[in-house]
């Protein structure tokens, strides 16, 4: 990272929460869209969302409470 991109970022983490939001989401909207991603308005994108609706309705897909899941990220990000 370059002095001046440090700075920047210096100045943006000393701002309100809900504007360091703002410029993140406008930062992650400038990059391009990785290789191979699906546009999440394309047809693919809705048929997965689709299935993958009915597999939660049908109870096919098995799903976890967010507590579990919340536990296992924690545990993994305080692992280092």
């Amino acid at each position: 990272m370059t002095d001046d991109a440090a700075s920047v970022l210096q100045e943006a983490l000393a701002l309100p929460e809900g504007e360091r939001a703002s410029i993140a989401a406008e930062l992650l909207a400038s990059l391009p869209e990785p290789r191979g991603a699906l546009a999440i308005d394309s047809p693919e994108w809705v048929q997965e969302m689709e299935r993958r609706a009915r597999g939660v309705l049908s109870g096919e897909t098995v799903t976890e409470g967010w507590g579990a899941v919340e536990g296992r990220v924690l545990d993994r990000l305080s692992d280092g």
